[in-house]
C-alpha cells in the first residue's frame, strides 16, 4: 500500500492525465458535432457514431499508454474478464449522450473514470460544447473549470429535477413541487449537474452502465451529494455486469425523502411491462 503523500501524488499525475485526455477527445468528438457523422446500430437499437469511436480510439492510446497496468472500460470496447483481474481500471464513455450528439443537443460530454477496488477515485468529464470541464479526486472536492464546486445543500421550491417522467409523477404524489424537467440526453451530465448545483435531483432508470455514471458519481460525492440506488445503496464498479437499477442523484436528505417514491415507480413500470409481454404472448398464440 503506498504511502499518503506518494498515493496522493499517482491521484494527481492520473488526475492531470485523465483532465487531458478528456479534453482532447472531447474536442476530436465536437469535430463531427452537427457535421452528419456515419451512425451504425448497436444491440438493443443503441446508436454508435465514427465520432464516439474515434474519441475511444484516443482515449485508449492515451490512457493505457501512460497506464498499461491500468484496466479497460469502455462502452464502445468490446468488454473481457480481464479488467476484473486489475485493482484500477480506466472506465470511459467517449460519448455519454450519443443520441442527442446525433440531433444537435450540446449536453453530452466525454466521461473518464479511474474505479478502484470497485470505487471511483479520479474523475474527468469534458462538455466541449459548452465549454465546461469538471474534475475530482478522492478526498480533495470537485472542481468546475478550476473553481471548487458544490450541491445546493438547501434545495429550493419548485425543485429542479432532471430524469423520467414516471419518477416526477410519482415523486408530486409523495408532496415534492417541481419547476420545468430538464431534459438532458447524457446521463452522466445529468448528474454532474446536481454536482454543480444547477439541479436538486436527478434520477435515471435501471440499466445504466458504469461508463455512464463513474465520473459523475465521484464527482457528486466530492461536491458534497451523494448517488445511490432506490433501496439506498452505494453503487459499486467493475464487476461482472456492469448495469445498475434505479438511481437518484441530489442532497443526502432529499435523496432519502425520493428513495420509496423511485422504487414504486419502477415497480409499476416493471408490472406494466409484464403484464404488457403476457397479453402480447397470449394474443399470439390464440
Amino acid at each position: 500500500m503506498p504511502e499518503p503523500d506518494t498515493l496522493a501524488q499517482d491521484r494527481r499525475a492520473d488526475l492531470e492525465l485523465l483532465v487531458s485526455a478528456a479534453r482532447e477527445a472531447g474536442e476530436i468528438a465536437k469535430g463531427f458535432f452537427g457535421r452528419s457523422p456515419q451512425i451504425w446500430t448497436k444491440a438493443h437499437d443503441s446508436p454508435v457514431t465514427e465520432a464516439d469511436l474515434a474519441a475511444d480510439r484516443f482515449l485508449f492510446e492515451r490512457l493505457v499508454g501512460a497506464r498499461p497496468d491500468y484496466g479497460w472500460l469502455s462502452e464502445e470496447t468490446a468488454d473481457t474478464p480481464e479488467r476484473l483481474s486489475r485493482r484500477r481500471v480506466f472506465v470511459v464513455d467517449p460519448i455519454d449522450g450519443t443520441r442527442g450528439f446525433i440531433e444537435g443537443s450540446p449536453d453530452w460530454c466525454v466521461s473518464v473514470a479511474i474505479v478502484e477496488d470497485g470505487i471511483p477515485v479520479v474523475a474527468a468529464l469534458a462538455v466541449p460544447t459548452r465549454a465546461e470541464w469538471f474534475e475530482a479526486v478522492s478526498g480533495g472536492g470537485a472542481k468546475l473549470n478550476g473553481e471548487p464546486i458544490s450541491v445546493a445543500t438547501q434545495p429550493g421550491a419548485p425543485l429542479r429535477f432532471a430524469g423520467p417522467m414516471r419518477h416526477m409523477r410519482a415523486l408530486s404524489g409523495e408532496g415534492l413541487a417541481f419547476g420545468e424537467r430538464r431534459i438532458t440526453p447524457s446521463l452522466a451530465y445529468r448528474i454532474t449537474l446536481v454536482a454543480a448545483g444547477r439541479l436538486d435531483l436527478a434520477t435515471a432508470s435501471p440499466n445504466a452502465h458504469d461508463w455512464d455514471l463513474a465520473a459523475a458519481d465521484l464527482l457528486v460525492h466530492e461536491a458534497g451529494g451523494t448517488l445511490c440506488t432506490a433501496a439506498g445503496e452505494a453503487v459499486r464498479y467493475n464487476r461482472a455486469e456492469p448495469r445498475h437499477p434505479a438511481l437518484l442523484a441530489g442532497v443526502s436528505g432529499l435523496v432519502a425523502r425520493a428513495e420509496a417514491a423511485v422504487r414504486e415507480a419502477e415497480q409499476r413500470s416493471e408490472d406494466r411491462r409484464r403484464a404488457d409481454s403476457t397479453h402480447a404472448s397470449g394474443a399470439g398464440t390464440s
